[in-house]
Formats: C-alpha cells, sequence, structure tokens
C-alpha cells in the first residue's frame, strides 16, 4: 500500500489527525475544534499537518489514499434536539411505543421527575390501518389509501423525514415496504428510515426509537457527510472518505448518511480498539481498562478476553430518561470530567467539577480566549504539571496569571483555601470522579481493577492518570505512543465491518436445525455480498457470527458467539449452550445449566482489514535537552523541585523516577512520588506504580 493514510477525530476541544505513511511512520497534528463548523476545524488540522510538511494543502492531500473520520456530530445533534423535524407511522393502536418505552425507572421512590418526553411527540405520530401477526400471517391488511392520505397530512405537518416502525414487520415485512413506496411516491426528497431495514429485532421500542432517530438525523448527516466530502474534494483530496461507526469499525460515508445512527457514538467508539491493541503488544495482556482523557468527557471501557465489549443498552442521555439508540456499539461509560471541566462551588459551599465544560471556545482561562472560570486545566498550570510556554509543544501560549485569577475569584476565596490548595483540590476532585467511573465498569461487575493495566489515552491523560491507577490498586499505567490522539489511532487500526442482524426464536429443548441454517446462510451470503464489494482489496476478511439468548423466562438477553456456521448435530447446539453459560457465569456470576436456553436474534459481522499488519511507529526524532527543572505541586507528597524531561531525550528501557514530568509536543504525564515510567521500543511510556 503507498499514499497516506489519515484519521482525524473532532473533540470537544481539539481536532486530532494521524498521518501513517506507507512504512507505518506516524505523525500527528492537533488543532482547535470548530463548534460552529465542524468541517472547517478538519480542513484546519490538514492545513496544520501540510504546513509541517512545507507542502500546499493541495499537493500534501494528493498523496492521500484514505481518511477516516471520527465525529461526534450525530450525538450532539440528539443530545441538543437539533435533529430534522421527524414524523413517525406505527401500527394503529400502538401509538405510545415512543413513550412507554421499557417501562423501566433508575430510582423508582424517585416521584419528582417528570416523566420523559418521546423522541417524536403525539402530534407527528399517525396511526397506520394494518396488522401483522408474531408468526407473519396478516391479520389486518394495509389501508394504502389512508397511507397516501398520511403522507398529505405529514407534508403538509413541513417534517423533514419520517420513521415507519410497524408490529412484526422483521417477520414480514409486505406492509411496512409497501408504506415507503407509497411515502416514497407523495413525499419526494424526504428521508424515510423503515425500522426492518434497519433494525430487525424483535424489541419493539428499540426498532421504533432506532428508526426514529436514524430518520431525524438523515437530514442533518447527509449534508455533514456530503459537504465534508465536497471540501476535501476541493482542496485535493481524491482519496476514500471512511466514518467511524458505533460498533468500532468504520463504513463509507455514503453508506452511514443512509444510516446515521451508526454514527452516534462515532469518536468514543475507536479508543478501546486502540487500548486493546497496546495492551496486548507491551504487556500481552487481554484484559485492559482504557481511558480517553479529552477536554470535555472521561470515556472508559474495559476489555475482558480480547474481546471488545459491545451493547445495545446504549442510552442518550441518562438511563430509562435519555433515548435507546438499539443499535450494538461500543460499550462505553462517560462522565462530564476533562481537560475542560469547570469548577464552581456550589450553594453548600462544596467544590464541583463539571458536567459544564468550556469546551474549545472559549475555552479554559489560560487560553485566553474569553473564558474566565477556571477548569482542569488551568489547575494543572497553577501546579506546575503543565508548563505554560511548551503547551502542545511550545505551539501554543497558555497564560498562568489568567488560571491563577480564575482560580482565585472562583474557588479559592469561596472555599478559603490558598491557591495551590484550590488547583489541587480540582485536580483531586477529578480524579476521584474518574476512579468512580472505572470502578462502575470493573468493580461493579466483579472485575479486580488491579488484575488489568490502564490504558490512558487523550490529551489530557497524562496528569492524573497515576493517581488513578494508584487509587485503583492497578499496579502499571500505559501512556501509547499515540496516547494523546488515542481515538483516532484506534480508527487507523479497525476494520472496516457490517453487521448484518435476523430474528429467529429457538429453543435448546427443541432447537429448530432448518430454521437456523437457512438464516446463518441468508447472514452469510449478505457478509460475502459486503466483502465482495465495499470490502474489496482488503488486505484480509472474516466472517463472526452471534445470537442474542438468554435462559427461560428471563427478561433479557446476552449476546454470544456462534461458533460455527451451520448447526450439524447436537454436538454443535452443546457448544453453543457451554459458551452461553460460561458468559453469563462472567457477567452475572452465577449459571444454571439445567435450564433450558431460549435465542431470538441472530447476527453476522463482516470484518475486512484495510490496515497493515505491522506496528504502527513514530518517526525517530534527534534527542532533546531535558529542560530546566521547576517546581510542582504533588499535594499531600509536598512541593518539589521536579525533573521534566522531553520524551526524545529518555533511551529506550531507560527509567525515570517520579517525581517526574515528561513532556512530549502533545502532552505531559506526570509521575508521582513512587512510580517510575519507563520508555518502551514504541516511545510508548509504562509506568509502574509503587
Amino acid at each position: 500500500m503507498s499514499g497516506l493514510r489519515f484519521a482525524i477525530d473532532t473533540g470537544g476541544t481539539f481536532t486530532d489527525l494521524i498521518v501513517e505513511n506507507a512504512s507505518g511512520d506516524l505523525v500527528f497534528h492537533k488543532s482547535p475544534t470548530t463548534p460552529d463548523d465542524p468541517v472547517r476545524g478538519v480542513i484546519n488540522v490538514l492545513r496544520v499537518a501540510a504546513e509541517a510538511q512545507g507542502k500546499a494543502l493541495d499537493e500534501f492531500l494528493s498523496d492521500g489514499i484514505s481518511l477516516l473520520h471520527g465525529t461526534t456530530r450525530a450525538l450532539n445533534a440528539v443530545l441538543s434536539h437539533k435533529t430534522a423535524r421527524t414524523a413517525f407511522l406505527t401500527t394503529q393502536g400502538h401509538p405510545d411505543v415512543l413513550m412507554f418505552r421499557e417501562g423501566g425507572r433508575e430510582n423508582v421512590f424517585d416521584f419528582s421527575r417528570d416523566f420523559p418526553a418521546p423522541y417524536v411527540p403525539r402530534a407527528l405520530t399517525w396511526e397506520v390501518p394494518e396488522r401483522i401477526g408474531a408468526a407473519g400471517e396478516v391479520v389486518t391488511q394495509l389501508n394504502e389509501a389512508r397511507v397516501a392520505e398520511i403522507a398529505d397530512e405529514i407534508a403538509a405537518s413541513g417534517a423533514e423525514a419520517v420513521a415507519v416502525c410497524l408490529l412484526w414487520s422483521p417477520v414480514n415485512a409486505a406492509h411496512e415496504e409497501r408504506v415507503g413506496e407509497i411515502l416514497a411516491e407523495r413525499l419526494p426528497g424526504i428521508p424515510v428510515t423503515l425500522s426492518h431495514r434497519l433494525a430487525p429485532m424483535l424489541r419493539e421500542y428499540r426498532r421504533a426509537s432506532a428508526a426514529a432517530m436514524d430518520a431525524s438525523l438523515k437530514p442533518l448527516m447527509t449534508d455533514y457527510l456530503s459537504r465534508l466530502e465536497e471540501e476535501l474534494r476541493g482542496v485535493g483530496f481524491a482519496g476514500r472518505l471512511l466514518i467511524v461507526t458505533s460498533n468500532g469499525g468504520v463504513l463509507d460515508a455514503a453508506a452511514v448518511a443512509q444510516a446515521p445512527i451508526l454514527a452516534i457514538n462515532s469518536g468514543p467508539s475507536m479508543a478501546p480498539v486502540a487500548g486493546l491493541h497496546y495492551a496486548r503488544m507491551h504487556v500481552a495482556s487481554s484484559t485492559a481498562i482504557v481511558a480517553d482523557t479529552g477536554g470535555t468527557s472521561y470515556d472508559v471501557s474495559l476489555v475482558r478476553d480480547g474481546h471488545i465489549p459491545r451493547t445495545r443498552e446504549t442510552w442518550l442521555g441518562d438511563r430509562f430518561y435519555g433515548h435507546m439508540t438499539g443499535f450494538p456499539s461500543v460499550d462505553i461509560s462517560s462522565i462530564g470530567a476533562g481537560g475542560g471541566s469547570i469548577a464552581w462551588v456550589d450553594e453548600g459551599g462544596l467544590l464541583r467539577i463539571g458536567p459544564e465544560s468550556a469546551g474549545a471556545d472559549p475555552g479554559p482561562a489560560c487560553y485566553l480566549r474569553g473564558g474566565t472560570r477556571p477548569t482542569v486545566t488551568d489547575a494543572c498550570v497553577t501546579l506546575g504539571y503543565v508548563d505554560p510556554d511548551y503547551f502542545l509543544g511550545g505551539k501554543m501560549k497558555l497564560d498562568a496569571a489568567a488560571s491563577h485569577a480564575a482560580i482565585t475569584e472562583h474557588v479559592a476565596t469561596p472555599l478559603g483555601l490558598s491557591i495551590e490548595a484550590a488547583a489541587f483540590a480540582m485536580v483531586d476532585l477529578a480524579t476521584e470522579q474518574m476512579v468512580h467511573a472505572i470502578e462502575d465498569v470493573t468493580v461493579n461487575h466483579g472485575v479486580d481493577p488491579a488484575a488489568a493495566i490502564l490504558v490512558a489515552g487523550g490529551g489530557a491523560a497524562g496528569l492524573n492518570s497515576v493517581k488513578i491507577g494508584s487509587r485503583l490498586g492497578v499496579p502499571r499505567v500505559l501512556f501509547p505512543n499515540t496516547g494523546a490522539v488515542l481515538s483516532a489511532a484506534g480508527a487507523l487500526l479497525a476494520d472496516l465491518s457490517a453487521t448484518f442482524t435476523a430474528p429467529l426464536v429457538t429453543t435448546s429443548a427443541k432447537f429448530d436445525f432448518d430454521g437456523v441454517n437457512k438464516v446463518l446462510a441468508g447472514l452469510k451470503a449478505k457478509c460475502e455480498e459486503f466483502i465482495s464489494g465495499p470490502g474489496s482489496g482488503a488486505s484480509r476478511s472474516a466472517i463472526s457470527f452471534s445470537v442474542e439468548a438468554r435462559y427461560a423466562r428471563q427478561v433479557w438477553e446476552i449476546e454470544i458467539e456462534v461458533p460455527v456456521e451451520r448447526f450439524a448435530g447436537a454436538e454443535d447446539v452443546a457448544s453453543l449452550l457451554a459458551i452461553f453459560h460460561r458468559e453469563h457465569e462472567t457477567i452475572f456470576a452465577v449459571s444454571d445449566p439445567d435450564s433450558p436456553i431460549e435465542m431470538l436474534t441472530w447476527s453476522a459481522r463482516a470484518s475486512c482489514a484495510l490496515h497493515q499488519d505491522k506496528p504502527v511507529r513514530l518517526p525517530e526524532v534527534p534527542a532533546a535537552n531535558t529542560r530546566p527543572a521547576r517546581e510542582v505541586d504533588f499535594g499531600p507528597h509536598g512541593r518539589h523541585v521536579t525533573q521534566i524531561r522531553t520524551i526524545e531525550s529518555i533511551a529506550v528501557g531507560e527509567a525515570v523516577a517520579g517525581p517526574a514530568i515528561i513532556e512530549s509536543g502533545f502532552t505531559s504525564v506526570v509521575i508521582d512520588p513512587g512510580a517510575s515510567a519507563e520508555l518502551q521500543a514504541d516511545a510508548s511510556l509504562l509506568v509502574s506504580i509503587g
């Protein structure tokens, strides 16, 4: 493979870019995100890279063969209620599927919270006279004349998109298909999402929610992706534009525009992919806590037994009060704590951190872009963790005086603390919140953090990840060589992938061999079509199967691997059941081998590798001199005149004992007293916590 590959992740504060050449050498760049126009932010960071190469932008991009892009555009649109005005069509008698949801409550005794509004209001919901039964039989014929009237009413309502979710359409899609045809005839130019095509699953709310969310995003994401591609073509990029998806893969931009719900968790989904890669490389571990510290959020996931965690229980907003995507995505827990999180004192006199963030505009006070409220970054400048004159390798100057003023006014004075004590309290509280986020995905699921390695990524990861590891009892913390741009690095390592799903209910007591084999064969054919189409030219490809299963009469299913692509006999079924019992034991600490198992929804995932099968590396950089020592405040460990090293000045295998700060062009890693860092051959840092 010749030419350049670009991976861009648009975060809340910075837009990250990694450039990979044909030899696997990596160079990365950062540029402030432009929230008002993310496309401009993408072009800006590419321009920064071109200037670093001493080339004009069009000349630089002309060597590009692919650009992989992770974006929170879809997610932000849903959370900020800036999606298209959407109409929802459902079977007559069932207009409240989006209202009733699945009946859960986080706190059953809290009656003070208002019941959440449905994703599509009743005023934009239409009931279609029709009914398909659970076995696929037609109970009530579709009233096509009424559907035509509904289409005219939708046009008069000003709706910009339409979602259709009829009962049992995954079993028999005839009515839903016909509704789609009528809508296409009478509403030209208005995008329509049919639930059975998008999400052929049995749970009605999840399918309806997925369809409504997808339809509402189509105008926005179609415009965004088409404009992004147009702008890229206009500045000289002629390669393939790929978009990161929520389930840890990438797809062509055109495919994502057709199903934009696939990009809901586009940005964060790549950090676990990169985290697993580095954990295996450096400590031969298949269990890793992957934490990505950005300017706005702290994203955590647990990789167990070499598997990227995925879930269909993805809520946008609070659980049961937000909206469920209904789509498989990488299982990530996020909290509003990052480098740009704002510190404030509540009415009771308690210090708080976040969830509000200064973001990229205006940014922390020290950025001098209009921000006046103190952030975690401001606290780190005050404590000496960040050198104001060497931020981003000296490319961006910070104002320590502005940090001091903001912390004094909003934290130190209200709490009656010195500015140093106030700054450390800010970092300490942010650290505690991040520790709790990790405990949620480890301790609360029966996993001892001490048995895992913490892979710390994100531009702000180095500021307190050693502290986090120490509090959790994690023996080692790994800062990958691409840690400052971890999600973008994951995109380079991700496969082009697609998942296909089909429902079929069967049980272990009366396993439907013919039905299951027919479903699996159909799913395999779709995967092979994908591999020979969008996946053609891949260095390797694979098809994997899975099924959602549960013990009889359980409410929720778990997804397990299907070990064969065709069930030949009882031994194959027994292998599947053994996998289920083992996985159930892992998740819930209990299994019941004597109970029958129900299997509901079958899936097949096609994966096509687009990346090279060799480790990526940073280009060699001439060694830099050790930077002057400075006084750094380590809180309970006291203030120390601390050695400051650039990562280029450290020899491979050399141990740097804390207290120390190791600086690079993109981050600063704080090595607390008692800890020791060792540079790895690929320029990653492995920190042992004393």
